[in-house]
């Protein structure tokens, strides 16, 4: 089968309404399983372009830096990966002996 052709969705807004799109008419029960299917392959199709979209995009300097503080935000939110056990240990009443 063709790859279904996505040249007219060229922004994430033009891609989210056609997978709306798609959501509602799998959802009619009146559509045939082969339609279904076709619908099912548009959107995979969807899905790949909305992913190139994200590596082609090119961010300026202020966006960059707006996402890496945001990044660091919820990295800051994220216990270290070394207290993981002692929090671990804390959380089930565990001392470590110095009780």
């Amino acid at each position: 089968m063709a790859r279904p052709d996505t040249s007219r969705y060229q922004t994430f807004g033009d891609i989210t309404g056609r997978l709306d799109d798609i959501v509602a008419q799998v959802r009619d029960k009146d559509v045939s399983l082969e339609r279904s299917l076709d619908l099912f392959d548009e959107a995979i199709a969807l899905g790949s372009k909305a992913v190139d979209l994200v590596d082609a995009t090119d961010f300026s300097p202020e966006e960059e830096a707006k996402l890496d503080e945001a990044d660091g935000t919820d990295k800051a939110k994220e216990p270290e990966p070394s207290d993981a056990p002692a929090q671990a240990a804390q959380s089930f009443g565990e001392t470590g002996g110095a009780e």
